[in-house]
């Protein structure tokens, strides 16, 4: 179910953006722990009072500052 949450939740993202090949990359962290980090900043969003409104992109736009602020960048595959 959390991957389920994950994934609804970066596919508007990558429509968007236009459906360029994108990844999230951390300088020091494997690929695998992005989940882990996302997972706590989008429980960290939701518990928000001013977020608990329900606008998708509000709460997308929070958690990903959240995942930023851990160090990790949506980088263009090429």
């Amino acid at each position: 179910m959390t991957g389920l949450r994950v994934t609804g939740l970066l596919l508007p993202l990558l429509i968007m953006t236009g459906c360029a090949s994108a990844e999230w990359t951390h300088p020091t962290k494997a690929k695998d722990q992005f989940s882990q980090d996302y997972n706590k900043c989008q429980s960290d969003t939701l518990r928000d009072p001013k977020l608990q409104q329900g606008n998708q992109l509000l709460l997308l736009n929070a958690t990903e500052r959240c995942v930023q602020k851990m160090g990790w960048r949506l980088v263009e595959k090429g």
